[in-house]
């Protein structure tokens, strides 16, 4: 056939057959590669009637005559609808969210579409008209930002504080306190917040908590999820289930009488997650099925209406929580996508049978589910009720995994047979496939952006912020054909400014700051797109170099936020000390053409670069800390990062712990302890050793000092 045919259809489909590599060489996809992903999309191309066929579903679905379920735009700017000439001269009503209308004829005569008055209120509207209905979706300009989240608590309605913020960065799982069972929870979380709170901070960053797989307790990456609309039963407290009485008579039942297995799991300095993930989840069943017999009519009817919110969503996830812990359990493949076709469907006959004869299963992890979110919520309101501005910012991973809970219940929305990755870079000179769903851009116009409206509810549900992992795939992603290597992927374009809008809404209505990890290689002009739609990016101390020179605090964007480091790269301590390069060298993962050697001196050289920086903006005085096994530059980091023009400034917890070992190391599974790592202070002193305390003074002293200036 002719290739013509195909490249039209992947252009109209937002597929990219052509891009730059990291090394700035043009690259093509090809044929094969993009008619395996128009496939996967729905719109397959293997012929030309193929292709004219799916060309024109496409073509239907952009310019057709009926109205899409839903419209973004923003408050005050008049609302133009392209393709619908034929409503000219219609009358229409706009029924407001909160009460109200406003009735209106569109205009006779107009030849570039038809346009909407300007909206003066943000909200999900809906537009009438000619007997057909839409959602008008109307966000302000931007986001909810740092500047309206200090305004909230100022003493006066006029007072706006310079927007200026501090806060700690943790993995939550790797909180320590007595009964947790070897796993960072909830408790240990509120216990963090009000302890940073006391120390001045206004936020804490924590690592994603979605959904995992409970019958699966061997994948733990919080960056591989089930599901992006629950969160992880594993960082429950189980006494704050029936109390911790409760607790003891169920470690009795289940043979740990006094609870000594499960506290030698908590002094542990890694994470045996398989153990202790099948210990808390057995505890956990013993409770819920103390809680059927024995719990309070309160809680009783706190659960039921908790299960009557959660709705479908919920009912899908603890069914496939269920059905995957049988299939397991009977010695089936677990992915959904072998499953019998009739249990393939969440909608069956079959799957709702299932779920009948195996109520107490599925009833199960909607409890799981409603104790994760009471803990998850009072760990916010802790946050709150110590008197920070933000609280907590929840992370929202990039996709889910294909063979998971939101990807069997979402199967109309997330692409099946593709998988989000990276193409061929410096660091990864293979590419990169992470096995996780993406929703298909197509069939998220087509229903109404409801599945990612649902899903960034449930990221701002609990929390006052939220960081948006690998926020360029709001633009595009690079989709991988499942069984491909990640070089024969493509980038897949996303509606940008329809999904900006929605998250600058939700941000809103949640009250809730956005941050966006665009870290790496990012088109020109992103993160200007990003700085007016209110998103912060995020900078990185050993990033922030105008060639050999590190920048300035004075230099750093007011549009970012400023973080010494992230959980992918080496913390202040490691870095300066040359842990990262000892790992790579013994992992093999040293740059193509690098030596170790070169990679030491280049080290030495970036060392004397940032201490001449620091120096220069007054957080260093005199030479130099020595070399790799020097102490490393706690302080002047912290007080460097704290004295940017960031509207927010994060110091991770092993940067203010001065932890040389970084969270995760990326191109490792099992040769790196990646997730895995717990702090040795038990949480509620995790803080008062006086060099902390001081480092967070620093931060504390620093982001007040600049602010009065």
């Amino acid at each position: 056939m002719n290739d013509a045919s195909l490249l039209r259809l992947a252009q109209a489909a937002g597929l990219s057959h052509e891009w730059i590599s990291a090394f700035g060489k043009p690259m093509q996809v090809g044929p094969d590669a993009l008619r395996t992903i128009l496939d996967a999309l729905g719109f397959p191309g293997a012929s030309e009637e193929q292709c004219r066929d799916s060309e024109a579903r496409l073509l239907a679905l952009q310019n057709g005559n009926e109205l899409p379920p839903l419209i973004t735009g923003i408050v005050g700017q008049p609302l133009r609808i392209e393709a619908f000439q034929h409503l000219k001269g219609k009358a229409f009503r706009i029924a407001f969210e909160d009460g109200g209308h406003l009735d209106g004829r569109f205009p006779e005569y107009q030849t570039d579409g038809i346009a909407l008055p300007a909206i003066d209120r943000y909200g999900y509207h809906r537009l009438q008209v000619d007997n057909r209905e839409t959602v008008l979706a109307v966000a302000p300009p931007s986001c909810f930002g740092i500047a309206d989240a200090l305004a909230g608590q100022a003493a006066a309605p006029d007072v706006m504080p310079d927007p200026r913020l501090w806060g700690l960065g943790v993995q939550l799982y790797s909180l320590r306190r007595s009964g947790d069972g070897g796993i960072g929870d909830f408790a240990g979380l509120a216990t963090l917040v009000r302890s940073a709170a006391a120390h001045g901070a206004g936020a804490v960053a924590i690592s994603p908590v979605h959904a995992m797989f409970s019958a699966d307790v061997h994948r733990f990456s919080p960056y591989g999820p089930s599901s992006r609309l629950f969160l992880n039963a594993l960082h429950i407290d189980p006494a704050a289930v029936l109390g911790p009485q409760a607790v003891a008579e169920a470690l009795v039942l289940l043979g740990d009488d006094g609870g000594g297995r499960m506290a030698g799991m908590e002094l542990e300095p890694l994470i045996d997650w398989p153990h202790a993930a099948s210990s808390k989840l057995a505890l956990l069943r013993v409770l819920y099925e103390r809680f059927c017999s024995d719990g309070g009519p309160d809680a009783r009817r706190d659960f039921d209406a908790f299960r009557a919110q959660g709705g479908g969503a919920l009912r899908d996830h603890a069914c496939f929580e269920a059905l995957h812990a049988w299939r397991l359990a009977n010695s089936e493949n677990g992915d959904w996508r072998s499953w019998p076709a009739e249990l393939r469907d969440p909608r069956s006959p079959a799957v709702e049978e299932f779920a009948r004869q195996n109520a107490v299963a599925v009833g199960f992890h909607e409890f799981l589910q409603w104790q994760a979110a009471r803990g998850l919520g009072g760990a916010q309101q802790a946050a709150r009720e110590a008197g920070m501005p933000v609280g907590l910012i929840a992370d929202l991973a990039v996709g889910a995994d294909n063979g998971g809970s939101q990807a069997w219940s979402r199967q109309a929305e997330i692409i099946n047979g593709l998988s989000v990755g990276a193409p061929p870079d410096m660091l990864n000179p293979l590419g990169q496939s992470w096995g996780l769903g993406a929703f298909s851009p197509h069939a998220m116009k087509a229903g109404g952006f409801g599945a990612y409206i649902e899903m960034l509810r449930a990221t701002f549900a609990y929390a006052g912020g939220a960081r948006i992992d690998h926020v360029l795939g709001l633009s595009r992603l690079w989709l991988v054909p499942d069984g491909a290597s990640p070089e024969q992927g493509a980038y897949l374009q996303y509606p940008l400014q329809d999904l900006l809008r929605l998250i600058a809404l939700e941000s809103w209505r949640h009250r809730a700051i956005v941050i966006g990890e665009d870290l790496g290689t990012v088109p020109p002009g992103f993160d200007t797109l990003l700085a007016q739609a209110g998103l912060l990016g995020i900078r990185v101390l050993i990033f922030q170099r105008d060639g050999h020179r590190f920048l300035g605090p004075a230099e750093w964007p007011r549009h970012a936020i400023a973080t010494t480091t992230t959980h992918d790269l080496p913390t202040v301590a490691g870095w300066w000390q040359e842990r990262d390069i000892d790992w790579r060298r013994k992992l093999g993962l040293l740059p193509t053409g690098q030596t170790e050697s070169d990679a030491r001196r280049e080290r030495a050289g970036e060392r004397a670069m940032l201490w001449r920086a620091m120096r220069d903006a007054g957080c260093a005085q005199g030479d130099a800390l020595g070399h790799g096994e020097g102490t490393a530059p706690l302080d002047e980091a912290a007080a460097f990062v704290s004295a940017t023009s960031a509207p927010l400034a994060i110091l991770p917890i092993e940067d203010a712990l001065g932890l040389p070992e970084q969270p995760n190391l990326p191109g490792t599974i099992d040769t790196h302890p990646n997730w895995r790592r717990r702090l040795r202070p038990p949480v509620d002193t995790l803080l008062d050793d006086p060099a902390v305390a001081a480092r967070l003074a620093i931060m504390n002293r620093t982001r007040s000092s600049k602010g009065e200036s």
